[in-house]
């Protein structure tokens, strides 16, 4: 089959390997319909995650028809047109059950914080991801789940991950209504996360980045206010400025490692690594959120120490929640948005790209070239599914 394969920072490539098979009995194999580059693809791409292999078939957002499940796969059959979260979760272990499918206890060895996901580097699991034709799918009775009759496929795919991730960081913001809501960073998740926060009440949201494109575009799409980073000379006495000297109620940090805005985190944390990625927007939502406030973080950091101002935190009276999005637990509030037709996913969507062609795609997605916004990849003989049919049929 066709995949993408990692090869060394900046280079990955579509090759042929061998499909994957039923390797345990509650494993399924998915045919995939549809795959996306993720923001957190590129510290990936980049070089900044630990113990990433050379071979590694990246990608963890995909959804897919199964054409094969293990001998006690219960709750799919072949020919379903299934969303695949990115978490693995087994389901049974102490956080599955408390529905925290990110932690899942069982399904990454490598690790004790997060648990299993695909296509992510050896420090959360080693599984292959869906930037591919095929997909084997551990645990297929617990995280996919089958598209709604009449969903269009491109909608069903941003729910794996980008569209669940976005709604969780507002959700962990604990959001009030009336409340003013700053949003750093207007990738997809920073953009689904200002979407969010209207859903949740939110009186006010502001996105800062310096990326002209995704401010025009978050400023029409979410919609919101923005900021220019660039243009600001305190990025944390200007928040404070416009928001009473009070600071906002809720800061969200949807960039994580790969922040830009601060030379000395860029340096010492992206360049030289000696920190976990730069944390300025973490920063920048300590120092300006107000005081009591809550801080959401759901950008992607490395797995180890950063210097952020925890004693401002402390002094501040600070609420601070982070976590992997817990993609299922998620999928029935989302489902309904999305069939209700109170938000979209797909129209975030801005680059459709041959499987063959994902050189191109992770270069121009990587150099923001070309208004790339959320790219996503389409698997051979799988352009023409659009919507989910009363039956899907079986490709395999």
């Amino acid at each position: 089959m066709l995949a993408t394969t990692y090869r060394r920072p900046y280079k990955v490539r579509a090759e042929h390997v061998a499909e994957p098979k039923i390797e345990h009995p509650n494993d399924a194999i998915v045919k995939v319909s549809r795959t996306c580059i993720c923001g957190s693809d590129l510290h990936l791409y980049h070089g900044l995650v630990p113990d990433t292999r050379v071979g590694t078939i990246f990608g963890h957002e995909f959804c897919g028809i199964v054409t094969e499940v293990g001998s006690s796969v219960q709750n799919l059959q072949v020919g379903d047109h299934v969303i695949v979260p990115f978490n693995i979760a087994c389901g049974s272990c102490y956080f599955c059950q408390r529905e925290l499918y990110g932690n899942c206890h069982n399904t990454n060895p490598e690790a004790t914080a997060v648990g299993g996901i695909f296509g992510y580097s050896h420090t959360t699991g080693g599984y292959h991801g869906g930037q591919a034709e095929y997909v084997r799918v551990p645990f297929a009775d617990i995280g996919p789940t089958k598209i709604p009759e009449g969903m269009h496929i491109e909608d069903a795919v941003l729910l794996t991950d980008v569209v669940p991730t976005g709604y969780q960081a507002a959700e962990m913001g604990d959001i009030k209504e009336g409340d003013t809501v700053v949003v750093f960073g207007a990738g997809p998740v920073g953009i689904l996360a200002a979407r969010s926060a209207w859903l949740m009440g939110a009186g006010r949201v502001i996105v800062v980045d310096h990326v002209e494109y995704r401010l025009d575009f978050v400023a029409k799409w979410a919609p919101a206010e923005v900021i220019n980073f660039k243009e600001i000379d305190d990025m944390v006495l200007h928040l404070k400025k416009i928001t009473d000297w009070l600071g906002p109620d809720v800061c969200i940090d949807a960039v994580g490692g790969e922040a830009d805005g601060s030379l000395w985190q860029s340096i010492t944390g992206v360049r030289m690594k000696l920190q976990a990625g730069a944390a300025t927007a973490a920063m920048w939502a300590i120092n300006s959120v107000r005081k009591g406030g809550n801080i959401s973080i759901v950008g992607v950091y490395g797995p180890t120490v950063n210097a952020i101002p925890l004693g401002n935190a402390v002094n501040k009276g600070l609420t601070i929640r982070a976590n992997q999005a817990s993609v299922k637990r998620h999928l029935p509030r989302l489902i309904e948005h999305v069939m209700a037709g109170r938000i979209k996913p797909r129209e975030i969507i801005t680059h459709r790209v041959p499987l063959e062609d994902v050189e191109d795609a992770y270069n121009m997605f990587s150099g923001k070239k070309e208004g790339c916004i959320k790219p996503i990849l389409i698997p051979p003989g799988m352009a023409n599914i659009a919507e989910v049919p009363v039956t899907s049929p079986h490709l395999h």
